[in-house]
């Protein structure tokens, strides 16, 4: 389930293979390519087209590959779902990491991926929210969620502070995007740098506690960020949204309308990419 060659545009398409979620690069609009076994499936030749999606009755864990029933936190099969760092509760709610309490999953896996410079950022895909991510993943992590506008507006050393500040900056501002308003159109405009000197504002004296609790050096305030413009490739937006899942309809089919987020937007309705990840799937395009 490697990276392989990428298809380019096909009279007629039919591939088999298990799926992760879609990668992203950061063009105008985004480019899309789905990993399907081993290769990687340019999407932009497919908007336009009709295509179906046959889930094939099988799924395969994404991080140790074997076979499993019932796939768990978007592709884990249940003993890594119990046993990985990245499936712990932590990294939903990261002002519950307990690496410094010596009681981290895997600690290896932490130190290079929680003990690392992150990054608290404010977003509009639904509207504004609070989010953060590693360094390594801006601006993936803004695509993933369908962002249209994206600004970072503080660094810190690790993931448990970025969770802390979090936490502090939500008081004022939502920290989850309405994944169904998302997919109905683009925002409406946000002066993201003026939120931003609001919020510095607003949290003022929270925020200094939190850096002289942590080490002066633990949080730095980003002032002379860039707002991040993301445009995704779209040529209709659902008047009604309708949610495609395989393991009650195991055939989906519909014109590719568009892609924002992990999302497709068919004809049909809107389907999740990421949730089946692991799933072995038969893609055709006639």
């Amino acid at each position: 389930m490697g990276a392989g060659r990428k298809l380019c545009d096909n009279p007629l398409m039919e591939i088999i293979g298990n799926i992760r979620k879609l990668t992203t690069h950061l063009s105008d609009p985004v480019d899309y390519q789905l990993p399907i076994g081993d290769q990687q499936l340019a999407m932009s030749p497919l908007f336009g087209r009709a295509i179906q999606l046959q889930f094939l009755g099988e799924i395969h864990c994404i991080e140790c590959g074997r076979k499993t029933s019932k796939s768990f936190n978007q592709g884990y099969c249940y003993p890594c779902f119990r046993s990985l760092a990245q499936c712990d509760s932590c990294i939903v709610k990261p002002e519950q990491c307990h690496y410094f309490e010596g009681t981290c999953r895997e600690p290896e896996w932490a130190a290079q991926h929680c003990l690392r410079d992150h990054y608290v950022y404010l977003a509009n895909s639904s509207g504004i929210k609070v989010g953060i991510t590693r360094g390594s993943q801006i601006p993936t992590r803004w695509m993933d969620q369908g962002a249209s506008q994206a600004l970072p507006i503080m660094r810190v050393k690790n993931r448990l502070i970025s969770g802390l500040a979090e936490v502090i900056l939500k008081q004022h501002v939502a920290d989850k995007t309405a994944w169904q308003r998302m997919l109905k159109g683009e925002p409406e405009f946000v002066d993201l740098a003026t939120r931003r000197d609001e919020l510095f504002e607003q949290c003022r004296n929270e925020l200094n506690q939190l850096a002289a609790q942590q080490g002066e050096d633990s949080l730095s305030l980003l002032t002379d960020e860039t707002v991040v413009d993301i445009r995704y490739p779209v040529t209709a937006y659902p008047q009604k949204i309708t949610s495609l899942n395989f393991d009650k309809t195991p055939l989906i089919e519909g014109v590719l309308q568009g892609i924002k987020g992990q999302y497709l937007i068919l004809s049909s309705g809107v389907l999740n990419l990421r949730k089946f990840s692991g799933y072995k799937l038969q893609l055709t395009s006639p």
